[in-house]
């Protein structure tokens, strides 16, 4: 390593947020920029470790030591390089990624550890602003089309893997904007669309087609993709949205999170919508049902609109501040954690459980809920089970459901191509090969594994392009 003894000599440094009462009246991006000498100096404590279970940590296996030692040494565009080698977009994994890496490196076994995602997303920047990230488009044309359906990051990555490859890739999404989640799921303040935009034009002078507003499984069935394509790979997503099944759920006001942050992008794009008064916060009382990244996006947006009070409810317990027994090293731990929206405000709360939700001539008025223990069933299985005497209700005016997803949608595509789907929904594949029961037809990212982190999608769409790539070497082509 370029500094043996930087572990040693430098604590963890991670980067200035913007001041809250600043930064809640734009969508801009939360954090400041990191100095330059201070990011090689964090790279520097990138130990000698031996075996880097970093790696083991992300699923892309990128070479984190490799780029961090580049770093320090001042060598940008080798660290870029490097980074490009395992991850086609570091600029998304680097601001949206939590990061398991960083709880897998050796040197948080006893201290804090390497700050990996910062010096990720600086090199990728860097590398942006010097004009190093260009086009890669094939020498050679191999004559093969593939259909990729999807275009979230799974589908982005297997997209752009094909088309270097020398494939004619079309990239069909049913949005009227490529980027599933990461365009209309994610909001500005946690990652700009223009980083997404820029992408997309490196991807289009390569040679992928996008064909948005793309209806596949109903004017574009099954039975055309596999008759005008050599293969077809699923990146679909698992955009089932979790149900809240209590009376009331029906009520004017409660939201699905994506409907919400959603519209607000579109709004912040400059689309001409129809305005919809119950997704505006300003004002209101807003709780949102679930704890995870999600619901935090909806608490930023909601502080953002303006709202009265915002209050986010879960219904696991509070995690604890570090690491318990149940989460050794190298594991990724359930623990405590404090996103940026966290710090601009709201309460959140932990045990409780909605038992119905009521209104005034169809409009939500009043949130009905009881406290919840978990507690250990005879069967093994943990459930929660109410507090006696913790029944509770809150006013409220807006509730978004922020609760997770839970698989893909049953789509008619599945039908028509004839893939099997395991009881969650899930399109089965071979494990290796992701080939799915249909010849010539390949799934990626969370449609194959549920919902997941952006890198697993990221890997599963290099994995899966990689073995299209084989398939078609040895395939037939197309009569």
């Amino acid at each position: 390593m370029g500094k043996p003894t930087g572990f040693l000599e430098l604590t963890r440094q991670t980067p200035t947020r913007r001041p809250v009462d600043e930064r809640i009246h734009d969508w801009e991006e939360v954090y400041q920029p990191f100095p330059v000498e201070a990011l090689r100096g964090q790279a520097s404590r990138c130990m000698d470790c031996g075996i880097p279970f970093c790696h083991q940590g992300c699923p892309l296996g990128n070479l984190i030591p490799d780029w961090n030692d580049l770093v320090y040494r001042d060598r940008w565009r080798e660290a870029a390089a490097r980074l490009h080698a395992t991850n086609n977009f570091p600029e998304f994994t680097g601001r949206l990624c939590p990061a398991p890496c960083e709880t897998s490196c050796v040197l948080g076994i006893n201290d804090l550890p390497v700050t990996i995602k910062q010096v990720e997303v600086s090199i990728i920047d860097h590398a942006f602003e010097q004009g190093w990230v260009v086009p890669e488009p094939a020498a050679h044309r191999t004559g093969r089309k593939v259909a990729v359906v999807g275009s979230g990051p799974a589908g982005l990555a297997a997209a752009q893997q094909l088309a270097r490859q020398g494939h004619d890739v079309v990239l069909f999404e049913r949005a009227d904007r490529i980027g599933g989640l990461l365009r209309y799921g994610i909001p500005d303040f946690k990652m700009h669309r223009r980083l997404l935009d820029r992408r997309l034009e490196q991807m289009q002078a390569e040679g992928v087609e996008f064909r948005t507003s793309a209806d596949v499984g109903g004017a574009i069935d099954g039975e055309q993709l596999r008759r005008e394509f050599d293969a077809v790979c699923l990146a679909v997503g698992a955009t089932q949205p979790r149900a809240l099944t209590v009376p009331g759920a029906d009520l004017q006001g409660v939201h699905l999170a994506m409907t919400y942050l959603e519209h607000q992008n579109r709004i912040i794009a400059g689309d001409d919508v129809v305005l919809d008064p119950t997704l505006d916060a300003k004002g209101k009382r807003v709780i949102i049902l679930g704890g995870g990244d999600t619901g935090a996006d909806c608490l930023g947006t909601a502080h953002r609109q303006g709202a009265a009070s915002v209050r986010q409810f879960e219904i696991a317990p509070r995690p604890p501040d570090s690491r318990s027994a149940a989460d050794p090293w190298p594991q990724w731990p359930n623990i405590y954690r404090v996103s940026p929206a966290h710090e601009e405000g709201g309460e959140r709360e932990y045990s409780m459980m909605t038992t119905r939700l009521e209104g005034e001539n169809g409009v939500l008025r009043r949130l009905h809920g009881v406290r919840v223990e978990m507690v250990r069933k005879e069967n093994g299985q943990m459930a929660f089970e109410p507090v006696p005497g913790s029944e509770f209700s809150e006013d409220v005016d807006l509730i978004f459901l922020a609760m997770g997803f839970t698989g893909p949608e049953p789509l008619p595509l599945f039908t028509q191509l004839g893939v099997e789907c395991d009881a969650a929904g899930r399109v089965k594949a071979d494990p290796v090969t992701r080939q799915t029961s249909t010849p010539g037809v390949f799934v990626a990212g969370d449609a194959r594994r549920g919902a997941s982190l952006i890198v697993w999608a990221i890997a599963e769409g290099r994995q899966a392009a990689e073995q299209i790539g084989t398939y078609l070497a040895q395939a037939e082509p197309r009569a």
